[in-house]
């Protein structure tokens, strides 16, 4: 059993950052392809960024120079650093664990609970 628990999320201004946490537990972690997702009120869930087990990453063209998304396969866990936050970027974020690595990410099975991220302007 795969178990993803996210981390970081909080109130924010403008122009501000945070640093999102994923803490994953259970088989085979290390070769999955991981993603991260968001969703605001009334909104689909959309990708955010996703990167392979070897580091390659692809971004979604909202937050390309914004976000970074990396790993630390010793510690199963992945990041989302945020920058320059903007009040668009308001949304639970989801941490998912796919399958082999693609552009774009294609999410697996296994979701996280989310955590909240609100930038205030």
């Amino acid at each position: 059993q795969v178990q993803l628990v996210e981390s970081g999320g909080g109130l924010v201004q403008a122009g501000g950052s945070l640093r999102l946490s994923c803490a994953a537990s259970g088989r085979m972690l290390a070769v999955n392809a991981m993603g991260w997702f968001r969703q605001a009120p009334g909104n689909q869930r959309e990708l955010v960024a996703g990167i392979s087990s070897g580091g390659s990453t692809n971004y979604a063209d909202s937050v390309k120079g914004r976000f970074s998304i990396s790993r630390d396969s010793a510690k199963n866990t992945v990041y989302l650093q945020m920058n320059s936050l903007k009040p668009e970027d308001t949304a639970v974020y989801y941490c998912n664990l796919g399958g082999s690595y693609t552009v774009p990410y294609y999410p697996g099975y296994y979701w996280g609970q989310g955590t909240q991220v609100t930038v205030s302007s």
